[in-house]
């Protein structure tokens, strides 16, 4: 008998940390990409929305810079926050709900790898969603920026990815599996208004303008229209800080609904 030796020295064979890291990352993006409501709601949504209500109106201004350059920003910021907040919040509660997260924690994979894979996932079709939006509005938009400014644009709307994951991973922990994009949609769509990611904030009612600087969306979309020199009110810094502050409470949250959560099935 010929015997053919697939084990290391050792007699067991070696993981490598890098590919289970990546492999979880890649059939994440798969998974939700596949799924048609995810891939119409979060990616096609604010590219719709900025051709009809962002290019449509090209010509005027907005906060000192033409309409489709603001809108560009704010629309960037909604498409961006939809993206992590439904990545990982319905995803996560739509887990809990079919056992998947109980074999995931007693598979040899490591813990954090399922969450670097949605991070990973949340930042990919944002990164979609914006070239989407940056090539309508380079092209039927007319969009004119440095290149400096469109980089630093595509790179802070990136970074605000993470925010916005940190809460959709609190509301994916909090929520059922069946209210998950019920409850998400009743909070994102209202919120994301009122601050202004669809209509200038400043044509906004007075009231709604009040109440815009409690939301993170606000924060977030001020520090992308800054990038394109339209940031209406408040410094940069300070709106860094918002988020800063918002992201802590979110990962809170989520760490103490993951610890309420262990062993916990739904039926």
């Amino acid at each position: 008998l010929t015997v053919t030796r697939t084990t290391t020295g050792t007699g067991t064979p070696r993981s490598n940390p890098a590919r289970i890291y990546v492999t979880e990352a890649r059939h994440e993006f798969l998974k939700l990409i596949r799924i048609p409501i995810f891939a119409v709601s979060t990616i096609a949504l604010p590219v719709m929305l900025y051709l009809l209500f962002g290019i449509a109106f090209a010509g005027g201004e907005a906060g000192g810079v033409g309409v489709t350059t603001y809108m560009l920003a704010t629309y960037g910021t909604f498409g961006v926050i939809g993206a992590a907040l439904f990545g990982f919040g319905v995803s996560v509660a739509m887990e809990r709900g079919q056992g998947w997260m109980r074999l995931k924690h007693v598979s040899p994979m490591p813990p954090q790898a399922y969450f670097v894979a949605k991070v990973v996932m949340s930042t990919t079709v944002s990164a979609l969603i914006i070239g989407a939006l940056f090539l309508l509005g380079a092209t039927l938009g007319g969009v004119r920026m440095p290149a400096e400014q469109w980089i630093g644009l595509g790179l802070l709307l990136l970074l605000g990815a993470l925010p916005f994951s940190a809460m959709g991973l609190a509301f994916g922990y909090l929520v059922g599996p069946n209210s998950a994009p019920a409850m998400l949609n009743l909070i994102y769509l209202p919120m994301a208004f009122a601050s202004g990611l669809w209509i200038p904030i400043h044509q906004l009612p007075a009231f709604v303008q009040g109440i815009a600087p409690a939301l993170p969306p606000y924060h977030f979309a001020q520090l992308a229209l800054g990038t394109v020199g339209a940031a209406e009110s408040g410094s940069q810094a300070l709106h860094a800080i918002v988020l800063l502050a918002f992201t802590a409470f979110f990962l809170a949250v989520a760490a103490w609904g993951f610890r309420r959560d262990e062993g916990r099935t739904y039926g």
